[in-house]
Formats: structure tokens, sequence, C-alpha cells
């Protein structure tokens, strides 16, 4: 039976699925009588008190059906897993408490530990960016902390509206999840894969749950950010170190990984340098992230991300296709995609205001 499954591994997703599926209504009843919802605020479009611990039922069906198919390779794995709880866990109490900035700064750090320190997943190698290779083991601690920190807090802030953060977070594992598989990767495919089926469920009562409505909460796009990075890392790593069969070797791998991940990553350096700009902390709340500026234009949620998953899809094949160009070149055009679609939203934006 569990050959199968190795035959076609995207049914292990059908199995994640299976598990979220179950545990959904338990996280939202329990959610709903320790009040652990977010009621309607400015910052809000929704009505009615929402449960926002999502992301609990997305951990533990993530985290089981990888231990059920990947028992034998949990040595390996243990500290990956050990920091997904603990990144979790942080969320979940800043959900709850709402940590300042500071201290939840400080909760990425400790768990991106068990990813950096303990699991050794990190980079290593620069892929000759600045004419630089190897790295020492020092710079590789500090480069990859600072990665983990910012790829974590761009997913957090892109979820912002309904289906957005686990569409994007499908589609991104779903890249990853076949990249690996083409180069034989095949547990890091299924922490993928499994990653996948939790985020489906979430994302259908997310946004098409009605009375049964729940956010995932930092809990769910902290673990999120989290796996992405570790997915990063290994991505580059195996490209870095010739460690694939030579038709998928990318020789701008770094490059390619910020196209996959363009849309949370260009958001966040755009929001953050307009609130600088005006003289505001970069952790300053405020309506101006890129969802913010599409729902101004009329559009509904779902609509929204659908538009911000098409642009991710086409981000991607541009990464694709310069796979092995300059990485300088590649994220040049890269951010120079998103910056002329953002002109262009805000002047689609202007007009719609003239004409109020």
């Amino acid at each position: 039976m569990m050959q199968f499954f190795y035959t076609y591994p995207f049914l292990i997703g059908i199995v994640s699925c299976l598990l979220a599926f179950a545990g959904m209504p338990l996280v939202i009843k329990i959610a709903k009588k320790k009040h652990l919802v977010v009621r309607p605020n400015k910052r809000m479009s929704h009505s009615g008190e929402v449960p926002n611990i999502g992301g609990i039922d997305i951990c533990f069906s993530f985290l089981l059906t990888y231990m059920v198919f990947e028992f034998n390779n949990f040595q390996e794995s243990q500290f990956i897993l050990i920091g997904v709880f603990a990144i979790m866990s942080v969320g979940l109490v800043d959900d709850i408490l709402i940590l300042s900035p500071t201290a939840k700064l400080l909760g990425e750090t400790l768990a991106g530990t068990a990813l950096i320190g303990f699991a050794d997943i990190r980079l290593t190698h620069l892929h000759n960016i600045f004419g630089i290779t190897e790295i020492g083991i020092i710079p590789s601690y500090l480069l990859s902390l600072f990665v983990l920190i910012a790829i974590i807090n761009a997913i957090n802030l892109i979820d912002g509206v309904d289906g957005l953060a686990s569409g994007l977070g499908m589609l991104y594992c779903l890249f990853f999840a076949i990249y690996f598989l083409l180069v034989g990767e095949t547990n890091w495919a299924i922490l993928s894969i499994c990653l996948i089926g939790s985020l489906a469920v979430y994302f259908c009562y997310n946004v098409f749950g009605k009375n049964q409505k729940i956010f995932m909460g930092d809990s769910g796009s902290l673990l999120l950010g989290y796996m992405l990075t570790a997915f990063v890392f290994r991505f580059c790593e195996l490209n870095a170190y010739g460690q694939v069969p030579e038709k998928f070797q990318m020789s701008a791998a770094p490059g390619v990984a910020i196209a996959v991940l363009a849309v949370p990553i260009f958001d966040t350096i755009r929001v953050s340098l307009t609130r600088i700009k005006k003289h505001q902390s970069p952790f300053h709340a405020d309506k101006n992230h890129i969802h913010h500026l599409l729902l101004r234009t009329g559009l509904t949620h779902i609509q929204t991300t659908g538009i911000l998953m098409a642009v991710s899809l086409l981000l991607i094949g541009v990464g694709l296709l310069g796979r092995n160009w300059n990485f300088w070149i590649l994220t040049a055009t890269i951010f120079l995609i998103c910056t002329i679609l953002t002109v262009i939203l805000w002047r689609v934006i202007d007009y719609k205001n003239a004409k109020h």
C-alpha cells in the first residue's frame, strides 16, 4: 500500500486533506468556545467573529501525514519538524496575546535555530553573486537567519484577504514539489505535498466557509513562511553543488527562488519603503498592501487572490525562462515586471477615484 503512494506521491496530499478535513471542525469549535476569534476592525473587511487559529489544523495534519509516510526518515527530519511546531507555537501565542514586534522576532529567531542550527538546512553558497561562492559558517548562519525572517514576515504580511496566503502557498509548494520529484528528492517533495493537502482544506474553509469560516492566523502564516524558507534553502543548495541532473540545473537558483516568491517579497519591500518615506516604522500597520490596492478597484477577495496567483504564475514562468541568466539580470527583470504592474494598478485606482 505504501509503495503505491510512493509511486504516485501526489496522492499523499489526499491523506493530508482528509486529516485536515477531519480536524478543522474541532479547531473551529474550540476557537469559538475559547473566544479565539478576530472581531471586525478598520483593517479587516469581514463581518462577525471569525476563528483565527486555522494554523493549528494546518500544522497537525501536515505533521501527522508526513510522519506516517516518512517515519523511517524521522531522524533526518526531526529538527525540521520541531521547528515547524515551534514556529506554529510562536504564531499561536501572537494570535492570542498579540506579541510586540521584538518578541515576535525573537520567537522566530529561536524557532529558526532548529532549521538552521540543528537541522543544518541553510545557505552555504552565494552562486557567484558578488563573485562569491562558498561562505563561512558564521556568514552562512547570519544570512540564512536573515532570509528566514524576511520570508516568514513577507508571507505573514500577504495574508490579508481570503485565500491569498494559502492559495499562493499551495502554488509555491507545488513548484517545489514538482522540482524535488524531478531531481529525485522524494523526501522533500513529500514535505511539500503534505503541506499542499493541509492548505487546500484551509483554503476551502477560509474562502467558502460562511458560518464555518476560519483564518489561519499567525500560527498558519508563520508556519507556511518557515517551510517555504526550508524549500528555498534546499532548492538553492541542490543547485549550488551540482546535486541535480544537468537538465534541471539552474545557475541562477536564488533568482528563481525570488521569482517564485516575488509577490510577497516585492510587496513587503514596497510597503516598508513607503512607510519609511513617511517617517513611520516599517512595522506600522496600514492598508497599502497589494491586496488592499486590488480591493480598492472593486475586486472581491477571491478575484484578488486569483489575480495575484496568476501574476505569480507569470513570474515563475519568467524565473524558469531565466534560470541560467545572470542573477542580477533575472532579479532586476522580476522587480521591473512587479513595478510596472504596480504602477498600472495605481493608475487604475486613480482613474476609478476620478470617476467618483
